[in-house]
């Protein structure tokens, strides 16, 4: 990987700004998952995490701040900010799963995929169609 011109260097950090991170490498796959465990972790439609085998994550400040909840009997899990909650990236074996929404800087990869629709939320239509601000509407 080293030269690779697909390699790439992205920071993030929690909203509280007290953890930072480097993630160095590339990302192999960036999914958008509707499954009923994303959306708890979420609060949301969907999560959005990009994945990687081979990208190295290097922790800039904060470290010891990181929690990681292990759903019991499952490969589920989520690493997050003690102080403020924010979601924060994990490894998972060899597997380093990156929340899109971490990061400061852009990933060099868009989504490829929705996956798990058939548990979709409810609400979760024609989104494309509900009206849109740049801002909190008055």
């Amino acid at each position: 990987m080293k030269g690779s011109k697909d390699t790439q260097q992205v920071e993030g950090s929690c909203l509280c700004n007290r953890i930072g991170f480097r993630i160095t490498g590339t990302f192999e796959g960036f999914f958008l998952c509707h499954c009923k465990r994303c959306q708890k972790d979420s609060g949301s439609a969907h999560a959005a995490n990009l994945f990687s085998q081979r990208a190295t994550i290097e922790w800039l400040s904060g470290s010891s701040n990181v929690q990681t909840y292990n759903l019991p009997n499952t490969r589920h899990s989520r690493s997050f900010c003690k102080t403020c909650g924010s979601a924060l990236p994990n490894l998972q074996g060899e597997l380093l799963v990156v929340p899109a929404g971490s990061l400061d800087s852009a990933p060099s990869i868009k989504p490829n995929a929705h996956i798990y629709c058939k548990n979709k939320a409810h609400w979760d239509e024609a989104l494309e169609k509900v009206p849109r601000f740049d801002e909190l509407p008055q």
